[in-house]
């Protein structure tokens, strides 16, 4: 199997890592993101006052696509940030063209990360008491 064969679609379903491009990509794009949720720019209703963090954004190989995730603070309002976010995307892409210099300017999706439920999981299992006595630890940590 060639290497070329072996890269990532970016979607992260097939386990293959994405390329140095797509991450560099990836991460200016999450940067300016960023910069443009937190000064503005567009004006939604469900979005004023809220403060949105942009954990993550992956690209697809050809760079067209960004698959962005984002989190509210607090994690309160999820779904209602999303719809508003996936609402403006187009305003936000066009915002965000006038600070990136790309050959195509990538369209954008919204989805909410659930890295931090995930981690926050794995964290309750270990400190679980069944996984301490197995470990030869009390619940507190202690030997």
């Amino acid at each position: 199997m060639s290497s070329k064969s072996r890269r990532d679609d970016g979607d992260g379903r097939s386990g293959r890592a994405p390329s140095q491009r797509q991450l560099r990509v990836g991460e200016v794009v999450r940067h300016e993101l960023s910069q443009i949720l937190t000064h503005g720019g567009f004006h939604d209703p469900e979005l004023q006052g809220r403060i949105i963090t942009v954990p993550e954004v992956r690209m697809t190989p050809d760079l067209k696509t960004a698959n962005v995730f984002v989190m509210p603070l607090g994690g309160s309002g999820e779904k209602e940030v999303i719809s508003a976010l996936n609402r403006n995307k187009k305003r936000i892409r066009g915002l965000l063209s006038q600070k990136l210099t790309l050959k195509y300017m990538p369209g954008l999706s919204f989805e909410l990360d659930r890295s931090f439920q995930a981690s926050r999981k794995i964290d309750d299992l270990l400190r679980s008491p069944d996984v301490s006595r197995d470990l030869g630890k009390d619940p507190e940590g202690q030997q």
